[in-house]
This record gives C-alpha cells, structure tokens and sequence, in this order.
C-alpha cells in the first residue's frame, strides 16, 4: 500500500456513497480497489465508516435537540 497523496486519483470524495452502498457497480469497484492500494484513503474510509455506523445510534428526538 501506499500513503502518498500525490499518487494517482484518490477516492475521499466517493467514500460516504461508498459506505451507504449508493455507487454504481463500476463505481463500486474502483473505489474498492483504490482502497487496497492506498492507506491514506482507506484510513478515511474507516473515519468514514465510522461516522456512519453512529449515525444509526441517534433517535429522530437526538436529531430536533
């Protein structure tokens, strides 16, 4: 894997699609590969990931606070 930003196109901007399954198959794919390659975005995939994943925990009442 590779941590160097300046190679190649990265995913970030793919990766809230990505963790809500709402990319087209292709899509899917490339952002997949990409993150075995690159440990800068698939450090960003997990924060991403994350968030997501707590996002499950609030109640429509959390959201009005």
């Amino acid at each position: 894997m590779t941590a160097d930003p300046g190679e190649g196109p990265h995913v970030r901007q793919l990766l809230g699609a990505y963790v809500l399954d709402a990319l087209v198959a292709g899509e899917t794919r490339s952002v997949a590969g990409h993150l075995r390659s690159c440990d800068r975005c698939a450090a960003d995939y997990v924060e991403v990931a994350e968030a997501v994943s707590l996002l499950a925990l609030l109640s429509e009442e959390d959201l009005l606070e």
